[in-house]
């Protein structure tokens, strides 16, 4: 579908097939699993595509290959510098829905583990794993300050989530990455011994073969100045194939009824 109609056929049906929000400064598309939004080596990107579709877009935040998803674009430098004010000040929420392994998860979390480059410039925890504590109290795991790698940059990164729905090998989960750090969700609850569904990163031994990682870009919300500062909310549900591993668990008789209840745990997060 990338390549047999030429670049600015194929941008076109693209870009039409994925739109979810549009206005004069900017441009959000649900991005599917497997393409990234910048130019890794070989391959299609989203910003090559509208390249070759005449269209210059500028990403104002990126999502990884794996992951699937809203994608938020400015189409001019105004709104850019604006939105990404927004992203270094916290005021651009991005909130994800993420199937992870096992259940045991609390209510709600926090995962204040800072990051850093390990081998061959993969990302991980900037401390042993073992030094990983969770405190009950308050639903938190951190590692003390003495732990942290001294000889590496690091990267405070903080997630916040909220458990939607579990079985006994699976929860769902609403996550608000606070800091915006490369793989984050996904270091982040594989770390704490969680990881995301069919995560080429950290896979499970034995696990059931998926067809994709399951984590997907649900909801943005940003001020949109260039509309007299407006508060937009956007929102892409998943598509079939980020629901497989629950096939046959959930006890209601469509997704959308799932989503109503990450909606509510949405909200709860917002309000921490």
């Amino acid at each position: 579908m990338l390549t047999s109609s030429g670049p600015e056929r194929s941008w076109a049906a693209l870009r039409a097939s994925w739109l979810v929000f549009e206005d004069e400064a900017v441009l959000a598309l649900n991005k599917p699993a497997g393409i990234p939004v910048i130019g890794e080596r070989g391959g299609v990107d989203l910003l090559a595509l509208a390249r070759g579709g005449g269209e210059c877009l500028r990403p104002v935040h990126r999502i990884d290959r794996v992951t699937s998803g809203l994608v938020l674009f400015a189409k001019e430098p105004r709104a850019h510098a604006s939105l990404s004010r927004q992203l270094a000040r916290r005021t651009l929420e991005r909130t994800y829905l993420a199937i992870v392994r096992s259940g045991g998860l609390p209510t709600r979390g926090t995962i204040d583990l800072p990051l850093t480059a390990g081998r061959k410039g993969r990302v991980r925890v900037a401390a042993p794993r073992a030094s990983i504590a969770f405190d009950a109290a308050h639903q938190r795991w951190s590692v003390a300050s003495a732990e942290i790698l001294a000889d590496r940059r690091i990267y405070p990164s903080l997630t916040l989530f909220a458990r939607v729905w579990e079985s006994a090998d699976h929860t769902l989960v609403v996550v608000r990455p606070i800091t915006g750090r490369r793989h984050q969700i996904r270091v982040h609850f594989a770390w704490i011994g969680y990881p995301v569904e069919g995560d080429p990163l950290f896979p499970v031994r034995d696990a059931p073969p998926t067809t994709r990682t399951c984590l997907h870009s649900w909801r943005l919300a940003f001020d949109a100045e260039w509309r007299n500062g407006e508060r937009i909310t956007i929102e892409a549900a998943p598509e079939e194939d980020f629901w497989e591993p629950l096939h046959g668990s959930l006890p209601f008789p469509h997704w959308s009824a799932v989503l109503e209840r990450a909606h509510r745990a949405a909200e709860e997060l917002a309000e921490l």
